[in-house]
């Protein structure tokens, strides 16, 4: 039962005044019935917020995933460093997100902005019953919020200047993401499928939990601050040939990091219903509850199907069963299948999760072939996988679902099913549009942040590592507290070939450090 329908439920005295009750007991029965009513009410309210914040907990608890895939994704002498910036990801964020971002995603009030809210700047007036917000729905945005900034992260790990990382972490997260976000899922934003009329193309861009939103706008990201700062020292040669991948230090923390992303995954599709009681009709076996568990389904397929193509994908292209990259595709199907894991059925996310996993593969052979560093593939997964799961939304979305979740009685779904090309159109002027937005917004801070000096570390401190320039020390020790002295080789070498990307610095890939 909808809110708005409890909150209505109230008892009138004269309605049972024609049951032949004298007017006393009508009116004591209406005081029990009106008790009744709002203890439902409230129930409801308890039941649906409980959700919400178990769901804001999961998708928190994706932080430490990410803190664990970064981990393992870049050489041992980075460790402490790439760590730092995923705990202040989450710290940073939660102010700018708490002062400003909240207010720029969902700030509606008395007159609409379809493209940046104005109201509930550092949450004044929340809780809001008119538009439906109390802490927990504050919570939860503020969680995908700081995943946004953690994908940008992974691009130019082990190269990057900690006071960039402040700077423009404060920036994405409190100012670029939210207007995306309101862009798509305030009720009042200029591509939102959730508006009560006026929707882009009839239809409004169906971006359910972030493909576009939280990917997409992280993926951009990462790719102008990577294509600005340039590869790290060692991945090309001076000839712009790789010389050799610059592998992470742990398979086994990019493993760990990749299944507690896969859990927390159950709480950032599914827990965007952000309600949970909520039938799809009077007297219905079916309801929110019933796309909830569809959702946790079609997601677990997506990544399922994405993982086994690019295990068979790799091997094909390598020779190898390689763990890591299987780690990868599976991430990259659950990115694309983010945007319509609530509109399709389980069948059509095996689709997406097959095509995200050569579109992972494709972008990654192009990253080489233009000499473009990505440490974690950041920039292809998330960027590149989610665009598909936006294209893919407007081809398989089923009208069935697109009706339940959205409470349309009619609207465009899928052009493979019959619903015609208008979605199509609303994704692709939706994806153009964070394209855009992301790129005068983000390129020319990086820009400017590499004319000032403040985005890339030098080359000393990048080859002796950043653990021991920038943090104090190395992440690992042997028992007796002493290090491996590598770097002092390493600097050789830099002296050695004049810096820069010289075939010499190749050996700095297989060092601990």
């Amino acid at each position: 039962m909808a809110l708005a329908a409890v909150a209505s439920i109230r008892c009138s005295s004269q309605d049972l005044l024609s049951f032949g009750l004298a007017a006393n007991a009508s009116s004591a029965l209406c005081s029990k019935l009106d008790f009744v009513a709002d203890r439902l009410y409230a129930t409801q309210l308890a039941v649906d917020n409980s959700y919400l914040l178990f769901s804001a907990y999961l998708v928190f608890a994706m932080q430490l995933g990410f803190a664990m895939l970064c981990a393992g994704s870049v050489r041992a002498k980075n460790t402490m460093n790439i760590m730092l910036t995923n705990v202040l990801d989450a710290a940073c964020g939660g102010i700018s997100y708490y002062l400003f971002g909240f207010a720029f995603a969902f700030g509606t009030g008395g007159t609409t902005n379809g493209f940046i809210g104005r109201y509930f700047f550092a949450l004044s007036e929340i809780p809001d019953s008119s538009a439906g917000f109390d802490y927990s729905f504050f919570l939860f945005q503020w969680a995908f919020a700081i995943a946004a900034a953690g994908i940008t992260s992974g691009s130019i790990a082990e190269r990057t200047q900690f006071v960039a990382y402040l700077i423009y972490s404060t920036f994405l997260s409190g100012f670029v993401y939210p207007i995306v976000s309101h862009w798509a899922w305030s009720v009042d934003g200029w591509a939102s499928a959730s508006k009560p009329s006026g929707r882009l193309f009839g239809s409004g861009a169906i971006d359910f939990a972030g493909s576009g939103v939280v990917h997409l706008v992280g993926g951009l990201a990462g790719f102008w601050a990577a294509q600005i700062e340039g590869p790290r020292i060692g991945r090309f040669d001076k000839g712009g040939a790789a010389t050799l991948v610059l592998k992470g230090h742990s398979a086994s923390l990019v493993v760990l990091g990749t299944f507690l992303l896969w859990f927390g995954w159950y709480g950032f599709n599914p827990g965007s219903f952000v309600t949970i009681l909520s039938p799809y009709g009077a007297g219905s076996f079916t309801g929110n509850w019933t796309g909830v568990g569809r959702t946790a389904v079609t997601t677990t397929l997506a990544g399922c199907s994405a993982a086994i193509t690019t295990l068979f994908g790799r091997r094909l292209l390598t020779g190898h069963w390689a763990v890591v990259d299987v780690c990868n595709g599976l991430l990259g199907g659950f990115a694309a299948i983010t945007a319509g894991c609530s509109v399709v059925d389980p069948w059509a996310s095996l689709i997406c999760g097959f095509v995200s996993a050569w579109v992972l593969i494709g972008l990654n052979l192009l990253a080489e072939r233009f000499h473009y560093d990505d440490p974690l593939e950041a920039a292809q997964l998330h960027g590149g996988c989610g665009t598909w799961g936006l294209i893919f939304t407007a081809l398989f979305a089923k009208e069935e679902h697109v009706l339940n979740v959205y409470g349309r009685t009619s609207t465009p779904y899928g052009l493979f099913l019959g619903g015609g090309g208008r979605l199509l159109a609303a994704q692709i002027v939706y994806i153009l549009a964070i394209v855009g937005w992301v790129t005068v917004t983000m390129g020319p801070l990086f820009w400017m942040l590499h004319r000032l000096n403040l985005l890339r570390i030098s080359p000393e401190d990048e080859v002796a590592g950043m653990d021991l320039t920038r943090h104090g020390g190395m992440a690992y020790y042997h028992q007796d507290g002493s290090h491996h002295d590598g770097h002092k080789f390493q600097l050789h070498n830099l002296s050695k070939h004049g810096g820069g990307n010289a075939p010499g610095m190749v050996h700095d890939a297989a060092s601990p450090l």
